[in-house]
C-alpha cells in the first residue's frame, strides 16, 4: 500500500530484540501484518556486542512474499555470505566450526550439494524407509505403554536425531551425546542453555557485552565436539567404508569429488541442527495444532494416505518452523520499494511470508486441503532450498501415521514451554495424554 508509514503501536515491536518473540503468538502475528503494509522493507537497528565489532548495527526486514522469492532466487545481489544464520557476522574463531554450505555461494556451495546429493544413493534411501518404520513403530510402543508425558522427549525429538545418527554411521550410545550439544547451538538465546536469566535477555533483548564469551564458549564447544566426533569417524570410514552416509562423503565418488574433513563436519552439524530441529518442530506443533483443531484431524484420518501430503504442507505453512534467514546485499539495487546498498543486511522472514494475505486466501486459518499452497517453510527457490526437505516429509508421514493409527485420540495438554529464539519456532517441553 503505497505511502503507507509505521502503523500506531509497530514501534513497540522490534524484531531483533528477544522481548518481541517472548510475546504471544498473536501479537507477533499482528505486527508482522502491520509490517507487510508498509510501502517499504523496516530497517531493525540492534546492538551487536561482540568483541571488536561494530557496536551500532541493523538489518531490514523483509516480511512480503513477494520480496522473500526474489531475494532467494537472485544469489548474486542477496548473497548467504559471510553467513546465512547469524544476524551478525561471526567472529573469525567461531565462523570455521559454523561455517557450512547454508553460508555459502556458488561455486563453493553448489560443489559440496552436489557431493551430498549423490551420496543419498538408491541403497542408502531403501535402508532409510526400513529404519524410519522400525524406529517410528518403537517410539509409539513407549508412548503406548506409559500414556501420557512429554511430547518433545518421548516423540517428537526421537525420530529426527536417531534417523539422522544411524544415516551417519554414529552408534546409539552417543545420540544423547549428539542430542545435548545440538540443543546447545539451537538455544543459543534461550536462557536454559545460555545461563542467563529470562529476565535479562527479555529485559535487554540479547545477551550483554560480559555474556558474549561464556555463551560462545558454549557454542564453540558444542561444535567443536560434534565436529571431532563426525571426524574421527569420517577417518575410520576412509579406511574401512561401510553402508553409510559419512562414508559417501568421506570417499572419493564416481566425480572424482569427496567432502574434505572441515566440509564433513560442518555439514553434519548443519544436519543434525536443521534436519532434527525442523522435524521434532513440526512433529510437536502438529500434534498441538490437531488438538486445537479436531476437525482436521478428522478429515486427515478420513483419508490419510490421499490427504498426508497437502497436510505436511499447510503445517510447515503454519508454523514455520525456521522463522528466517539472513542475506547481504552485493551491490546497489532495489527490492520492494527500497533502495539497498552493498553490504546491507537482510533477513527473509518466512514466517510473515507464509501469512501473506495477497498469496495466502484467510492466511492465519489452519486448512490441510488448502491448495495451492505456495509456502517458504523450506525457504524460498533457488540454490538454498532446504536440501533436507523430502527427508522430512516422509518423517512426518512415518510418525504422524504411526501416532494417528495406533492413538488417535493423542492431545496435548496445558500450554507449551517455547524456546525463547528469533531464528526457530521451536517448543521445549508439551505435556501430552493418549489415556481419554
Amino acid at each position: 500500500m503505497a505511502g503507507v508509514t509505521a502503523p500506531s503501536g509497530l514501534g513497540d515491536f522490534d524484531l531483533g530484540h528477544l522481548n518481541f518473540w517472548a510475546r504471544p503468538e498473536s501479537e507477533r502475528e499482528a505486527a508482522f501484518a502491520q509490517l507487510r503494509q508498509l510501502d517499504k522493507p523496516r530497517f531493525m537497528p540492534f546492538v551487536n556486542n561482540m568483541p571488536l565489532a561494530k557496536k551500532n548495527d541493523g538489518v531490514y526486514a523483509l516480511v512480503r512474499h513477494t520480496d522473500v522469492i526474489e531475494a532467494s532466487r537472485n544469489p548474486k545481489l542477496f548473497s548467504s555470505e559471510p553467513t546465512a544464520n547469524a544476524v551478525f557476522d561471526m567472529p573469525p574463531w567461531l565462523a570455521p566450526f559454523f561455517d557450512s554450505m547454508i553460508n555459502m555461494d556458488d561455486p563453493r556451495h553448489s560443489r559440496i550439494r552436489k557431493v551430498v546429493a549423490r551420496a543419498f544413493t538408491p541403497r542408502l534411501l531403501a535402508k532409510l524407509e526400513v529404519d524410519l518404520q522400525r524406529r517410528a513403530s518403537r517410539i509409539v510402543d513407549d508412548v503406548v505403554t506409559v500414556g501420557r508425558g512429554d511430547l518433545v522427549t518421548q516423540v517428537a525429538q526421537r525420530l529426527p536425531i536417531q534417523v539422522i545418527c544411524d544415516m551417519m554411521g554414529i552408534l546409539e550410545h552417543q545420540y544423547d551425546y549428539v542430542l545435548e550439544r545440538t540443543n546447545t547451538i539451537i538455544g543459543f538465546s534461550d536462557p536454559e542453555y545460555t545461563g542467563i536469566s529470562r529476565d535479562y535477555l527479555i529485559r535487554h533483548g540479547a545477551p550483554g557485552r560480559r555474556h558474549i564469551i561464556p555463551v560462545s564458549a558454549r557454542l564453540l564447544k558444542a561444535g567443536l565436539d560434534l565436529i571431532r566426533l563426525v571426524r574421527r569417524l569420517g577417518e575410520e570410514r576412509t579406511r574401512d567404508p561401510q553402508d553409510d552416509l559419512i562414508s559417501a562423503l568421506v570417499n572419493t565418488n564416481g566425480d572424482g569429488d569427496r567432502l574434505d574433513p572441515r566440509d564433513v563436519g560442518t555439514f553434519f552439524i548443519l544436519l543434525v541442527v536443521a534436519g532434527n530441529e525442523t522435524t521434532r518442530n513440526v512433529i510437536t506443533h502438529t500434534v498441538k495444532l490437531f488438538t486445537e483443531h479436531p476437525d482436521q484431524r478428522a478429515l486427515l484420518l478420513e483419508d490419510y494416505g490421499g490427504r498426508i501430503g497437502p497436510a505436511i504442507e499447510e503445517i510447515v505453512r503454519y508454523v514455520t518452523p525456521v522463522i528466517q534467514f539472513r542475506r547481504t546485499v552485493t551491490q546497489d539495487c532495489e527490492l520492494g520499494g527500497r533502495e539497498f546498498h552493498r553490504g546491507d543486511k537482510l533477513l527473509l522472514f518466512y514466517n510473515s511470508a507464509n501469512r501473506d494475505e495477497t498469496v495466502f486466501d484467510d492466511p492465519d486459518r489452519f486448512d490441510i486441503t488448502r491448495s495451492p499452497n505456495q509456502h517458504v517453510g523450506f525457504g524460498g527457490p533457488g540454490p538454498h532450498f532446504c536440501l533436507g526437505a523430502n527427508l522430512a516429509r516422509r518423517e512426518i508421514t512415518v510418525m504422524l501415521r504411526e501416532l494417528y493409527t495406533r492413538l488417535p485420540e493423542i492431545r496435548t495438554v496445558g500450554e507449551p514451554e517455547r524456546l525463547l529464539s528469533f531464528f526457530i519456532n521451536g517448543i521445549k517441553r508439551m505435556p501430552f495424554d493418549t489415556t481419554g
